[in-house]
């Protein structure tokens, strides 16, 4: 099992919204997809963000790097950077 939990995840992620607005991740499957797509790009060779992770499986490296604050999930209508 993966620690931290999934809503453990989502208050981290949403922690940047202001209070009255919509939250960036509203459920787990995003929370899956977005862990999923950063891990694939791990596997395809970018470096991960975090500190200690050549042991690491990509999957679990991307979930640290969501909950760490290292990468940030941005809505549809929003520019990624």
């Amino acid at each position: 099992m993966i620690h931290p939990s999934y809503s453990d995840l989502m208050q981290v992620v949403n922690s940047d919204v202001e209070p009255g607005e919509q939250p960036v991740v509203q459920s787990r499957y995003s929370i899956v997809l977005a862990t999923a797509k950063r891990a694939r790009q791990i596997i395809a060779g970018d470096e991960p963000y975090i500190a200690n992770a050549e042991g690491m499986k990509p999957l679990s490296a991307a979930v640290e790097e969501l909950y760490q604050g290292k990468v940030k999930i941005v809505g549809d209508d929003e520019d990624a950077e």
